[in-house]
């Protein structure tokens, strides 16, 4: 499992400790790979498994004889082991009764650790949260998606700005991730019919303390070579091969959990991409012996769906003959029912009717939620033609979909910094009470000049990390001295920095500070109040119009009219995501409303004291308290045009009248008094109501504790 090297007794359960993502987000284990070799930790981006592969045997040796090294160890071992246990946890206290009741949590993709990249974005990192906060609280949730080998692509930006992607194979042996086993200690490997041809479906296992998350892959020797590609990239190709994708992970995760002799009580489907878990669900019902309405009222109580997407186009639709062709075998014992199936998911969007998964999704979840309140509107709106007629989906006279806005896993995305400040001024765990507001009332207890120092280090740490990479760069691409600017080495560790970091996309605006080039100039180039905007993230592949956006940006920063600051940071990814949303001073989100579902950057960024200055949007708009971070608002406009427009102005004068001043407002000592107090306000608001904690416990007591009652009230 480790290579060659073989691990000395005393400190065998290494392996344990590698092997389990607890790691990632606990200070204890990452201090003994740390203090291991400090060397190999950096060098291998943080991944301890091959860092236990490229370690020396005399290291190994070495530290199983130190007794500073086992201290460390000894402590890292045990808090595992009561990461563990289940029998103490959060959920076996408020919920003895439902002990026994599995949760299955699909989605096609979980961002865990930058040792693992099976993501693409936001969806994947508010999937790995859930799982990780799930841990956190016991609950018995287990997690299904996909093993991507070329999951995550590297961004090469060339010279002109453009963005191209680089595939690299993820190597499994140097991965935290292992293969999964049924109970007869074979390896797991399910099938999966897909149009007329039978697909092995391989298994894999990551363990995330109380957690395990199994990931789908096709890449068996047994398969076809196009078959073996399947599961090769997230989101890849054209309908055909995303349809039999969603047939995988669907079809083949259900399989897979009963391969592994799990049994859910409950099932969550994040997104739509999972949807033909109901299928699946229903063929084996109806298998048993159930008919086909009993069938689906099972389905029904024991399902819940999440929706992120608030723009119709962004929903998987596919035609019906199609699905039809790919399904084939795979009916089985619903063949009779193949038109009530397809009924399920039918759902004209404007073009003809389709076989929509959300349609399928919805039609066939008892629970329904959107990610933010204002979401949870779009959806209701968007989709009222579903349960419109639908008695099934008349909830009390009320809209059937429910908002639970997104959260983030706190103890993931704090900055070490500040974790150490609220480990010294809260009043008592945080980590385990992090969703009750009034424990955060004694951030107001951290002396100014403390939190400021805390900022600063962490800016410092922030522009010290992207000077780096466009060194390292300018090294090892030999890129041109106008790219190394870009790359932010000019950067001043002094301004005031502005971060804008995500997904580049139309309607997330990237260009929208850019209106007033003129005026945007004059701004970064004060000689008494500089200012400074750092932007980073990646297009979809197929996103020519995101990659222009891109290259635009990427051209400001090389522009000599913005003196220098400006930078793109290329080849975002966790553990850049992790440098950005601590060091920057202020978080801009520009997106088009009602086009940002939730978004999460901007909570990463709040409760580490970065102030959020977003339009009100997705969670922003529940989560703005007007002494927390700014409002952009232009007051909206009929037009496009006119609404970015004024959007734009309205950008710039916070910036110039609310941002810029209450940052270089000093007092005697050095120390922005007005400022520290809107960072102080940003963490109060946002770590409580925004937490993954608070997150989970909502879908635990509006949906899991519920409809597990209720299941066992039926029974």
């Amino acid at each position: 499992m480790t290579g060659s090297v073989a691990v000395p007794e005393r400190i065998h359960r290494l392996h344990d400790l590698i092997y389990d993502l607890w790691w990632s987000w606990h200070p204890r284990p990452r201090e003994v790979f740390r203090r291991l070799d400090y060397t190999l930790w950096r060098l291998t981006a943080h991944n301890p498994v091959l860092m236990l592969r490229m370690i020396g045997a005399e290291r190994l040796k070495e530290a199983a004889q130190d007794r500073e090294f086992l201290v460390v160890y000894d402590a890292a071992i045990r808090h595992l082991d009561d990461a563990r246990d289940t029998r103490s946890t959060w959920w076996s206290q408020h919920f003895p009764d439902l002990a026994h009741t599995s949760i299955s949590y699909f989605s096609a993709e979980f961002a865990l650790h930058q040792s693992l990249p099976i993501y693409a974005g936001g969806l994947g990192v508010l999937a790995g949260d859930v799982c990780k906060e799930a841990s956190d609280l016991g609950v018995p949730l287990t997690g299904v998606g996909f093993m991507y080998p070329q999951g995550y692509f590297h961004q090469h930006v060339t010279s002109d700005g453009w963005q191209t992607e680089i595939y690299e194979r993820l190597d499994w042996v140097n991965a935290p991730i292992q293969r999964a086993l049924r109970p007869d200690g074979q390896p797991c490997v399910v099938t999966v019919q897909v149009g007329g041809r039978t697909v092995q479906v391989g298994v894999w296992c990551v363990v995330l303390g109380r957690v395990r998350l199994f990931l789908l892959d096709t890449d068996v020797e047994e398969n076809a070579p196009w078959d073996r590609e399947l599961s090769a990239r997230l989101y890849g190709g054209d309908q055909e091969p995303r349809l039999k994708q969603e047939m995988i992970l669907g079809i083949g995760g259900v399989r897979a959990l009963g391969a592994l002799g799990i049994e859910p009580g409950l099932w969550h489907l994040n997104e739509g991409h999972a949807a033909f878990v109901t299928l699946e669900r229903l063929r084996a019902l109806v298998e048993g012996g159930r008919s086909f309405a009993d069938a689906l009222r099972e389905v029904r109580a024991t399902t819940i769906f999440t929706t992120h997407t608030p723009v119709p186009a962004g929903h998987d639709a596919f035609p019906f003959h199609l699905v039809e062709n790919q399904f084939g075998a795979s009916w089985g014992a619903l063949a009779p029912y193949r038109d009530d199936c397809l009924a399920l998911g039918a759902y004209d969007n404007g073009g003809g009717s389709l076989f929509n998964m959300t349609a399928l999704a919805l039609r066939s979840a008892g629970g329904v939620n959107a990610v933010s309140r204002r979401h949870r509107e779009v959806t209701n709106s968007m989709w009222s033609p579903i349960w419109a007629n639908d008695a099934d989906h008349q909830i009390a006279g009320h809209d059937p979909v429910k908002a639970v806005t997104n959260g983030i896993h706190i103890s993931t995305w704090i900055a070490p910094t500040i974790s150490k400040l609220l480990d010294e001024y809260l009043d008592y765990d945080w980590r385990e009470h992090g969703d009750e507001p009034s424990l955060w009332d004694g951030i107001f207890s951290i002396p100014d000049e403390k939190l400021w120092a805390a900022r600063q280090a962490l800016k410092e740490y922030l522009i010290a990390f992207v000077r780096e990479r466009a060194r390292a760069r300018w090294v090892e691409q030999s890129v041109s001295p106008a790219q190394v600017v870009a790359g932010g080495t000019l950067l001043d560790p002094a301004a005031l920095t502005i971060g804008f970091a995500r997904r580049f996309t139309g309607y997330k605006r990237p260009e929208l500070i850019f209106t007033d080039a003129a005026r945007l100039a004059e701004i970064l180039n004060s000689s008494r109040y500089p200012v400074q905007i750092i932007f980073a993230g990646k297009a979809h592949p197929a996103d020519d119009i995101g990659k222009h956006h891109l290259q635009h940006v990427y051209k400001r920063a090389m522009d000599p009219a913005f003196g220098g600051r400006i930078a793109f940071v290329d080849d975002y990814d966790l553990h850049v995501a992790h440098f950005f949303i601590q060091g920057c001073d202020v978080w801009l989100n520009t997106p088009r409303k009602p086009l940002e579902a939730s978004g999460t950057s901007g909570m990463k960024a709040s409760i580490n004291g970065v102030i959020h200055l977003s339009v009100g949007d997705g969670w922003w708009q529940e989560g703005f308290a007007g002494t927390n971070g700014w409002l952009i608002d232009g007051q909206g406009a009929a037009q496009e045009a006119d609404a970015d427009a004024a959007d734009a102005d309205a950008l710039y004068r916070v910036i110039e009248q609310e941002v810029v001043p209450s940052f270089y407002e000093l007092d005697g000592n050095g120390v922005p008094k007005r400022w520290l107090s809107m960072v102080k306000e940003a963490i109060r608001t946002v770590a409580p109501n925004f937490g993954a904690r608070r997150m989970v416990k909502q879908y635990i007591e509006e949906f899991y504790a519920p409809m597990a009652n209720g299941k066992a009230r039926n029974r």
